[in-house]
């Protein structure tokens, strides 16, 4: 299977470390053997090699920060966009930053690969959020695949959950925690910090960009709920659809006094039929400390998804990361592997 990064940073890298380590393991049990034949990263550049590229040569210059031009063979100087056009691949891993409010580059990317029959996994919520039917169409039209585990809850099952194992079920709600941001500063208000100070410490530990609104205003969980809406409910919601609330109003002393009431602060984000039509919402929810959710605490995820046939199934585990976004991108390649045997 001949593959294309497009977006090598942390994901990327991640999803790199997992196919060089497990080579024999994927080879030997799924029959998945690969090859890596383009890199495209707007900070380390370009490489394309139709016959295969050094994967573990391309982390090693990663790492110190040297371009990935050492490794062209084909001498193209392609960027993400061309790359995505006229690479000679079988699938294409779309990486790059998200953009909510374009969906771009990743949208460019993602539409070029599959109109000439690539199959695309990412990890990119711009697209889904904003094109899903558009790029899911255009899958279907053109023989392709496109697959997006790691979009809501990276490397912790929910839409391969909802598809495969739950098939047959009818979805009737979802709602969680879909941003492990925010729930590692309301855990970190629940012990005394301010919020100020808890963002801080998130800042320091890599969970909060240095400008985090993405994150605290709740527009991370508002792509991710979207995404839900679009994909497993069937509806065709943008962002903009629906009602949206971060946690940046709520106060040391509103911590207390839920606390005082056996009840604690969540990010919810969650989606529901109403009246024939599908909903969406993020907001701050007081939690009765007997629910799942309640006990959900630091960075990690968590999703309730109520069914018509097992009632409901709560799926906890990590929302972001190296390896398990990463990881994410790995079971949707093999997913390919195997929908093609």
């Amino acid at each position: 299977m001949r593959l294309v990064f497009i977006g090598f940073g942390t994901v990327g890298q991640g999803l790199a470390e997992l196919l060089l380590a497990g080579r024999e393991k994927l080879a030997g049990r799924y029959g998945f053997d690969w090859t890596v034949t383009g890199i495209a990263d707007t900070a380390k550049g370009s490489a394309y090699d139709p016959e295969g590229i050094d994967l573990a040569r391309a982390l090693a210059l990663a790492a110190k920060g040297e371009p990935l031009a050492a490794l062209d063979r084909g001498g193209k100087g392609w960027d993400g966009f061309a790359m995505a056009r006229h690479a000679e691949a079988d699938v294409l891993l779309e990486a790059t930053y998200t953009d909510i409010k374009t969906g771009e580059p990743a949208t460019s990317h993602i539409r070029a690969a599959l109109e000439r029959g690539v199959h695309v996994v990412t990890t990119n919520k711009g697209p889904l959020a904003l094109h899903y039917r558009e790029l899911a169409a255009l899958a279907t039209a053109h023989d392709a695949l496109f697959l997006f585990e790691g979009t809501v809850m990276s490397g912790t099952p929910v839409l391969n959950l909802v598809r495969d194992t739950l098939a047959g079920a009818e979805v009737l709600e979802m709602q969680g925690i879909l941003n492990g941001t925010t729930n590692y500063i309301l855990t970190r208000m629940e012990e005394g910090l301010s919020y100020e100070d808890a963002l801080a410490k998130a800042q320091e530990l890599g969970y909060a960009e240095a400008v985090p609104d993405a994150d605290v205003l709740g527009w991370d969980a508002l792509a991710k709920v979207t995404i839900l809406a679009n994909v497993v409910f069937g509806a065709a919601l943008k962002p903009s659809d629906s009602a949206c609330e971060g946690i940046t109003k709520i106060t040391s002393a509103d911590i207390a006094r839920a606390k005082a009431e056996g009840k604690r602060y969540k990010l919810i984000g969650r989606v529901w039929r109403e009246g024939g039509k599908v909903r969406a919402a993020v907001a701050p929810r007081l939690v009765d400390l007997a629910q799942p959710l309640a006990g959900v605490m630091g960075a990690t995820n968590a999703v309730a998804i109520t069914t018509d046939a097992l009632g409901e199934v709560t799926v906890v585990g990590p929302g972001a990361g190296r390896a398990q976004t990463g990881f994410a991108m790995l079971t949707d390649l093999l997913t390919i592997v195997r929908r093609r045997s």
